[in-house]
């Protein structure tokens, strides 16, 4: 329910594959497959770039996301169920 409230609000670019249950990477593999295809077809130079954006969302403070949904327009309420998750979080290495 959160994601569907969520998706409305921020909606989320279609080649976006994180936290989406779809074929992600295997649809985006075989774009690359076709584009490295054609450029070959035609003889062409292509450049593919590799982006990892490993954990992102640890580098964003959270009151950046809280006041991101707020300008978005999110539901006060699910902004607070948010922020409810964000509280007192630890972590226990063991």
């Amino acid at each position: 329910i959160l994601t569907a409230r969520l998706a409305k609000a921020c909606p989320i670019h279609p080649r976006q594959r994180g936290f989406m249950k779809s074929p992600g990477c295997s649809e985006n593999f075989r774009l690359l497959q076709l584009l490295i295809r054609s450029a070959k077809r035609q003889h062409r130079k292509l450049g593919v770039v590799f982006v990892d954006i490993a954990k992102a969302f640890g580098t964003v403070s959270h009151q950046h996301i809280i006041t991101g949904l707020k300008q978005k327009g999110v539901d006060p309420h699910i902004i607070n169920l948010i922020t409810n998750m964000y509280k007192n979080i630890h972590t226990r290495i063991g």
